[in-house]
Order: C-alpha cells, then sequence, then structure tokens
C-alpha cells in the first residue's frame, strides 16, 4: 500500500524519549522517527552505518575525535563501528534512516534497548 506520512502528526505520538519507532520501509532500510532529550552513552554498531537527520531541536553527536553539532534541515551519517554519544539538552525530534537489524543501543543492552520497535 503507498500512503503519505505525516511526519509532524507520527512525532506528536511519541511520548517516550530515546524510543524509535518505525514509520517506513525503503527496501532493506528503515525509516524511523524518535524524540530525544539529555544523554544516551557511548556505543558502536558493528554492522550499520546510521543517519540522523535533525527535524527540530540540536543535536550534539559525542564521536571520540570531537563533538559535531546537527542543526534542523542538517544530518550526520555515524559509520559502522564508530563510537558515538548522542546528547541534547533540549527536546530534539529526529528522523533516523538505518538498516533494519540496527538495535538502537548498538553493541550495549541495558534498560533503553529496543528489541522490537512500534510501527506508528
Amino acid at each position: 500500500m503507498i500512503r503519505v506520512v505525516n511526519v509532524a502528526e507520527k512525532l506528536s505520538q511519541i511520548r517516550e524519549y530515546w524510543s524509535p519507532h518505525i514509520v517506513g520501509t525503503v527496501n532493506d532500510m528503515q525509516v524511523k522517527l524518535t524524540k530525544l532529550k539529555g544523554e544516551f552513552f557511548w556505543h558502536h554498531h558493528e554492522r550499520e552505518d546510521e543517519m540522523f537527520l535533525v527535524l527540530r531541536g540540536e543535536l550534539t553527536m559525542r564521536l571520540r575525535d570531537a563533538d559535531r553539532v546537527i542543526r534542523p534541515g542538517e544530518f550526520i551519517i555515524v559509520p559502522r563501528g564508530v563510537e558515538h554519544c548522542p546528547v541534547c539538552a533540549e527536546e530534539v525530534e529526529l528522523m533516523l534512516f538505518e538498516p533494519a537489524t540496527t538495535l538502537n543501543t548498538g553493541n550495549v543492552r541495558n534498560e533503553r534497548t529496543r528489541e522490537q520497535l512500534k510501527h506508528l
């Protein structure tokens, strides 16, 4: 089925920070929306690259060599194997584009790990 996705409407349904929701699939890649606030933790993904597109707010992606600031309308691609730590003082709305196999916490499993993502 071909459908139009209203990003603002989908984001309004997200109540929990750091919990991505699937809003579409392109081949073997998933389009996800999430809201972030605060600091995540250092982690990496063995096999998957990740793309973070900031829709609202300002995200700092901490990397071991330097921090990168991503603003609305900008994105960053974190290559597989690169340790990173997303941080934001205020709420950030993000679109993620990543392989369906990507675990949100990468090589770390803890209370923020989402094994099964919800579809919006």
